[in-house]
């Protein structure tokens, strides 16, 4: 038996509690892990407080990531006693997810930790910070190098957005941080590495088909007209990685910005990922991010304490990171 924070539905309303938990009751999976540790997040704190429609079926146990410890594996690729950890793949939603001491998941999902990496400060980095070193090489795959000019990156004090404007500062490019609030979270991104910070209200204005040219390249974590309005200021054969839908699915815009300037958007999914790839995310996050990245906010938490903060984080409450030690 185990400890796990369980979800379940009564009369259409979400139900959170811990319970002692038998491993025959995990899904299907190649590779059975101990967890030391997963992560709070927004989408996570929607899920267990039910303010959104994020679980596909109950029981289920949130958690959309976790690091922890082999013990037993069906595939050849991991022994017990390997360290492991796990981003995306629907735990959490369709398939158990990290909140618990246990966890049972496809071989496939899984990446071998990275050396010079603890597991309390993989689920710092976490989904986001893995999303974020994606679209940072998307731009570096494109062409796009320090002295092309300046960065943009929307979205910039949400989880991808801080990282990557931390990961771009940390190669050499000169970065402008777009946020909403820029009095609260300013200075912050500035100490991240922003060579300057923009209010967001100026993206969200109607974009024409093209605008001045302004950016070498961008990091988009928003979409919609937010995204339109970047490809409208694009430099000539520049790229923009996009990795957001909270703007929504509509793009307001025109084919001139990829004709006539050769704009390239490069789509990011952290899951649809091949292994290859998300190895080498990680290892190069462990390589780029400055020990200081590590020493910023961060609540750490058990089982019992998810719930408060789960509310807290879905009201914008909380700033910075939320681990759960299990």
């Amino acid at each position: 038996m185990f400890k796990a924070l369980v979800l379940n539905q009564e009369e259409k309303k979400t139900i959170a509690g811990i319970q002692q938990v038998d491993e025959s009751q995990l899904p299907e999976g190649d590779v059975l892990i101990d967890v030391d540790y997963s992560s709070l997040n927004y989408k996570d704190g929607l899920a267990i407080t039910g303010k959104g429609k994020i679980v596909r079926q109950f029981p289920m146990v949130p958690g959309i990531d976790l690091t922890g410890t082999v013990s037993e594996s069906s595939d050849s690729r991991y022994q017990a006693g390997d360290k492991v950890v796990l981003t995306g793949w629907g735990v959490g939603e369709g398939h158990w997810g990290g909140m618990a001491e246990k966890a049972r998941l496809k071989a496939d999902w899984l990446v071998p930790l990275p050396s010079g990496l603890n597991g309390k400060q993989a689920m710092m980095v976490g989904t986001a910070g893995l999303t974020a070193m994606l679209c940072v090489q998307a731009l570096v795959d494109a062409g796009v190098k320090p002295e092309a000019g300046e960065i943009l990156v929307t979205g910039a004090s949400g989880g991808v957005g801080s990282v990557a404007v931390t990961l771009l500062a940390q190669m050499g490019y000169q970065v402008a941080a777009v946020t909403g609030r820029i009095e609260e979270n300013g200075e912050l991104l500035k100490q991240l590495g922003a060579a300057r910070v923009i209010e967001r209200s100026v993206f969200e204005e109607p974009a024409r088909p093209l605008e001045k040219q302004v950016w070498a390249g961008a990091v988009d974590t928003v979409g919609s007209k937010v995204l339109a309005k970047v490809l409208a200021q694009m430099d000539y054969n520049s790229a923009v990685a996009a990795c957001g839908l909270a703007g929504g699915f509509d793009l307001p815009t025109t084919v001139m910005p990829f004709i006539l300037r050769n704009v390239r958007l490069q789509g990011v999914d952290s899951v649809a990922c091949p292994f290859e790839k998300r190895q080498q995310a990680w290892q190069r996050l462990t390589e780029l991010l400055p020990t200081s990245y590590y020493e910023q906010a961060c609540r750490e938490v058990n089982l019992e304490g998810v719930a408060e903060c789960a509310e807290a984080i879905t009201n914008g409450q909380i700033t910075g990171r939320v681990v759960i030690k299990l």
